[in-house]
């Protein structure tokens, strides 16, 4: 009678609080492996004695897949624009005073692209505009009519980007032929910031007097030349290989004196 109401489920009850059951189990569980480590396969073939094969192409695969996409996103490229205002316009005045040769000290921590994308495209758009403007005022005594020639959009846009990103980068290939180790994205960002001194220049050259036209050009080609040449010299120590500073001072040099004759002539 006794036992029979100890039976009784009182668990539906209100109030009521079921019992604890503890259960020992001793029964093993398994447990996926952990991230970094290898997975691996029996080998089940002819060969099975031979033990376990670790299986890592796929792996190998996927990451120089991730490796490829990063070239191609945006978000890889956000450190090589990662400046401030005080530190533009440090690299900006270092350029217009070429006799330093201490511009890779001063980006060695933090190179930067942003002379070459917008020092670059504020070149080509001076040039297309005053250099029509320079075209009318030479022409505003004649009788002639003026017209704005769109071609020099086109010609700007070539020569500057093709110049500022072409020539580091054939320097950059002779260099490291020649077994001196460099870095393509200062040599990027030394020729960008090179660049600035012939925006100002072009300001200058909307005068219409020729001689002081010619007088402007030189001093321009001289120091952006110069800037470039003397900052080479960190790479290029060795007398045997001067020839990589007077072509790199000629390059530039040739740029500007092309500037001056086609958009202001």
């Amino acid at each position: 009678m006794d036992d029979s109401y100890t039976n009784f489920p009182t668990s539906h009850l209100v109030g009521s609080v079921p019992a604890v059951v503890t259960e020992e189990k001793n029964s093993y569980k398994p447990q996926a492996p952990a991230e970094n480590s290898p997975i691996l396969a029996p080998n089940n073939g002819p060969n099975a004695g031979r033990g376990y094969q670790t299986l890592g192409g796929e792996g190998d695969g996927q990451q120089s897949t991730n490796k490829w996409n990063g070239v191609f996103s945006v978000s890889s490229y956000t450190e090589y624009f990662n400046v401030d205002t005080d530190l533009v316009l440090n690299r900006l005045m270092s350029s217009l005073n070429p006799t330093t040769g201490d511009f890779f000290s001063k980006i060695d921590a933090n190179p930067d692209l942003y002379g070459l994308i917008w020092i670059s495209t504020t070149l080509v758009f001076v040039l297309s505009s005053i250099g029509n403007c320079a075209t009318y005022l030479m022409q505003s005594d004649s009788n002639s009519s003026w017209n704005f020639d769109v071609n020099y959009v086109n010609v700007a846009a070539c020569s500057v980007y093709g110049y500022a990103l072409l020539v580091p980068l054939g320097f950059y290939f002779l260099i490291r032929y020649m077994g001196i180790s460099a870095s393509l994205i200062r040599f990027w960002c030394l020729w960008g910031y090179s660049l600035f001194v012939l925006v100002l220049s072009s300001f200058l050259l909307i005068i219409p007097v020729e001689f002081l036209r010619w007088t402007i050009t030189i001093a321009a080609a001289t120091t952006s030349a110069s800037f470039v040449a003397l900052n080479l010299r960190t790479y290029v120590q060795s007398d045997d290989l001067m020839i990589i500073l007077v072509a790199s001072f000629a390059l530039q040099a040739a740029l500007t004196i092309f500037i001056k004759m086609w958009f202001f002539s």
